[in-house]
């Protein structure tokens, strides 16, 4: 149930970055989470945010109540799965601001991704209703590597690219 270390590089910081502002496109009040899928040449494969299903109006009274919202919307990572329309094989999927929840984590497994860039929380509400420590241990049981930066790591400047 390890979280894998690497140094994380510019294009993490980049990706994380989008997945950051793209989080930001997110109507809900008070959870708001954006995803990227890249490939292993670093394309953008697909991108997505939480919210309620296409067509479902997105009313404050319905994002507002936890009841009624966590039956209908859709995470972020499975946003981005659901845009994708393509294997998912060995591509990398970046999530801010927290990392995926464990049925997310169960779709992340099926489709192939190999690796998950995301960043620590210490929110012990989200911690518990979103499994994390049962994400930890099926991406670790599957072969999935899961690295976490602080979440301080975008306010630092990117890391400088290695010379050729």
């Amino acid at each position: 149930m390890s979280v894998e270390t690497r140094e994380l590089n510019h294009w993490d910081h980049r990706f994380l970055n989008l997945a950051r502002l793209i989080a930001s496109w997110s109507k809900d009040p008070s959870t708001q989470v954006g995803s990227v899928i890249v490939d292993p040449m670093l394309r953008i494969v697909a991108t997505g945010f939480n919210g309620l299903p296409s067509g479902v109006e997105d009313t404050i009274e319905r994002l507002s109540d936890r009841s009624i919202k966590y039956d209908m919307v859709v995470h972020a990572e499975r946003n981005a799965i659901i845009d994708a329309k393509r294997d998912l094989s060995g591509t990398s999927l970046y999530v801010w601001p927290i990392m995926p929840c464990s049925v997310c984590a169960a779709m992340v497994i099926q489709t192939g991704v190999t690796e998950v860039i995301s960043v620590e929380t210490d929110d012990q509400r989200l911690i518990d209703s979103c499994r994390f420590e049962l994400t930890q241990e099926m991406f670790s049981e599957a072969n999935v590597r899961l690295m976490l930066a602080a979440k301080t790591f975008l306010d630092e400047a990117e890391p400088a690219r290695k010379k050729a």
